[in-house]
């Protein structure tokens, strides 16, 4: 495992959180940390890690074998569930169950399935906004993100009649039009067909360097880490087995794995 480098990587995002929390308005420090998390269900321990950081502008990549307890761990740091042990903090403050509504509004969250509603495309990009309650320049906001993710033409089509690409461009507006302190990711490109997901990829990369939204993604597949991800996480077994960027982890850090904690993963591990 590449151990230096990876609390190099670390100690320099550290020395440059300040300036990306300065165009975001948040303070010093990770945007998201947790320590000491424990998960268990059925009386067997699936997740167990000491400490995590998510920092402001970055986007975090967490890769492993199926079982590997990433989906967990996701929906730990995104606040839709509290782990068995441990604590999470948002901005520096734990998550309790009584601030845990007003944290889970500062996040999104778009999963491997749209999840859209029976409705028009307009509508589901417009939802979290009615839910929250956010009318003000509401639609000025919806028009801007169906045109950021190119289904402005489909504004009036009834989301039951998209491909799978449009209905995840739809999610994806969905989430985005929220302007999030935090988007959580879990695979969600695993279902498009190869050109789809190219298209969607390169289109969704310039998105969120232009938008410097704090992102954690989930994924089985190297293209869109490589694509997407400026540091990468290994979870093996409910651990962190490696931290680096992906050239580091695709190069140095994977083939030294052994076979059983090696993430099975496709599309551009070089060997």
């Amino acid at each position: 495992m590449l151990l230096n480098k990876t609390w190099r990587r670390r100690d320099n995002l550290e020395s440059g959180a300040e300036i990306i929390e300065h165009k975001q308005g948040f303070s010093s420090g990770p945007v998201i940390r947790a320590k000491d998390l424990v998960v268990i269900k059925q009386g067997k321990t699936i997740l167990k890690v000491e400490d995590i950081s998510v920092f402001p502008g970055e986007v975090l990549a967490i890769v492993g074998p199926n079982g590997a307890g990433k989906s967990t761990l996701l929906t730990i740091l995104a606040c839709l569930e509290f782990p068995t042990k441990g604590a999470v903090f948002f901005r520096g403050h734990q998550v309790t169950r009584k601030n845990v509504l007003s944290v889970r509004r500062e996040m999104a969250v778009v999963f491997q399935e749209p999840l859209l509603l029976d409705g028009t495309v307009r509508e589901n990009v417009r939802l979290g906004l009615s839910l929250r309650g956010l009318k003000d320049d509401a639609e000025r906001r919806v028009d801007t993100w169906l045109e950021r993710f190119g289904i402005t033409h489909l504004s009036g089509q009834m989301a039951h009649t998209l491909s799978g690409g449009e209905a995840q461009r739809t999610a994806l507006a969905r989430a985005l039009v929220l302007e999030p302190k935090v988007l959580f990711l879990d695979e969600p490109f695993a279902s498009l067909d190869l050109m789809t997901k190219h298209g969607l990829l390169k289109e969704f990369r310039g998105i969120l360097e232009d938008s410097g939204t704090t992102t954690v993604l989930v994924s089985h597949d190297f293209s869109e880490v490589r694509a997407l991800a400026t540091r990468v996480i290994v979870l093996s077994g409910g651990k962190i087995q490696a931290e680096g960027t992906p050239d580091e982890i695709s190069v140095d850090v994977l083939p030294k794995l052994k076979e059983s904690v090696r993430p099975n993963l496709t599309g551009g591990w070089k060997n």
